[in-house]
């Protein structure tokens, strides 16, 4: 008995610690379940919780918004220059509709947008995307828009039927011609030699300056150096090549004979001899709708008219086409130095290298002249 009872006591020790062992746990489970409840998230990371999941609500809508295509026909959309967040917005709305431009504008304000860069014209296709287009005023990608000058006789003219596509006024591209021009050598009676008729593109809000200077670009790619070089070989330079050229087109609109004018006032020119050439006088007396031009006519005291002073007036009566200043250098050789309308009213001349031909083709264009009763 005596040899038993160290075992037994052992045993009942070993009980009682693997009793403790065993309800350690679960008392310790039970406690960190009450603290868990009693512990809510920290605010920053609930803050950091709602933010992303807005953001990814945001996202996610954005790109449901982002791909809906544009369903209405090409529209530009323009957004002038200066304008705030909400012009922006009104534009788009304006161009493309209420729904439409909403989409775009929310879309554009997600991207981090600002008006500044959004300034500009956008030609908007059928079918764009919303995103395609608000990510286009983000940078600024602007659509070229399509800008021709025309051979007129005057500046305004020129410059009102210039600007019409664009932002800036006739009278802001008068304003930075005057400033412009005089220091690239023009005078104002230059002025329209130092532009090239055609069709250009350009940016919708292109200031005056740069809408002037990018004209020059492309006179002076225009008068390259072999061109530069015929003229100089007539002894004329290229305000004077496109003078002539001017009074040639308002002679004839028949491009086959153009060249055989040019070297017709081209032989006046080197003979010294005055270039009488009636367009100009149309353009001093400023009665452009002049169909017959009378004695009265060739007393008008101007510099522009050639009855009364010799060589050539101070700048073109036009803006001539490039085609008329390319007949002008490369015109044929001829002796002809008169000239007179036909009397079949063709449009074509009858030319003469005597003045007494000159005079029969004349009165034969006058009698015409008073049988249809034209004064």
């Amino acid at each position: 008995m005596a040899s038993n009872t160290p075992e037994i006591k052992k045993d009942s020790r070993t009980a009682r610690s693997a009793s403790r062992a065993a309800n350690r746990p679960k008392q310790t489970t039970r406690q960190s379940k009450r603290r868990s409840k009693k512990k809510p998230l920290g605010k920053g990371v609930a803050w950091t919780i709602g933010i992303t999941l807005t953001l990814v609500g945001l996202c996610g809508a954005a790109l449901l918004i982002g791909i809906i295509g544009y369903h209405g026909p090409d529209k530009w959309v323009k957004i002038p220059s200066a304008s705030t967040s909400g012009e922006v917005h009104q534009s788009l709305r304006d161009s493309l509709g209420t729904a439409e431009g909403n989409r775009v504008y929310l879309l554009w304000k997600v991207m981090g947008s600002d008006a500044a860069t959004a300034s500009g014209a956008y030609l908007i296709p059928h079918g764009q995307s919303a995103f395609t287009t608000a990510r286009k005023l983000r940078n600024g990608a602007q659509t070229p828009v399509k800008v021709t000058l025309r051979g007129l006789r005057l500046m305004r003219p020129m410059a009102e039927r210039l600007t019409a596509p664009l932002e800036c006024s006739a009278e802001d591209f008068l304003a930075a011609c005057d400033t412009i021009l005089p220091a690239e050598g023009f005078s104002p009676e230059e002025f329209p030699a130092a532009f090239i008729p055609d069709t250009y593109e350009m940016y919708w809000n292109s200031s005056p300056s740069k809408v002037v200077r990018r004209l020059l670009t492309y006179r002076d790619r225009f008068w390259n150096e072999e061109r530069r070089d015929k003229a100089s070989a007539l002894g004329l330079s290229p305000v004077q090549v496109a003078t002539i050229a001017s009074i040639v087109e308002e002679e004839s609109a028949k491009t086959d004979e153009q060249p055989l004018i040019a070297r017709l006032y081209l032989n006046r020119l080197h003979r010294g001899m005055l270039l009488q050439a009636d367009p100009t006088v149309k353009f001093a007396t400023g009665d452009f709708a002049l169909r017959r031009i009378k004695g009265e006519h060739l007393r008008t005291p101007s510099p522009y008219n050639t009855y009364l002073n010799k060589g050539l007036p101070p700048g073109p009566i036009r803006i001539a086409q490039p085609s008329t200043i390319d007949g002008v250098l490369n015109a044929p050789v001829h002796d002809f130095i008169y000239m007179c309308a036909k009397e079949d009213f063709s449009g074509y001349h009858n030319f003469a290298t005597d003045y007494a031909t000159h005079m029969a083709n004349a009165r034969r264009y006058q009698t015409e002249l008073n049988r249809r009763n034209i004064h």
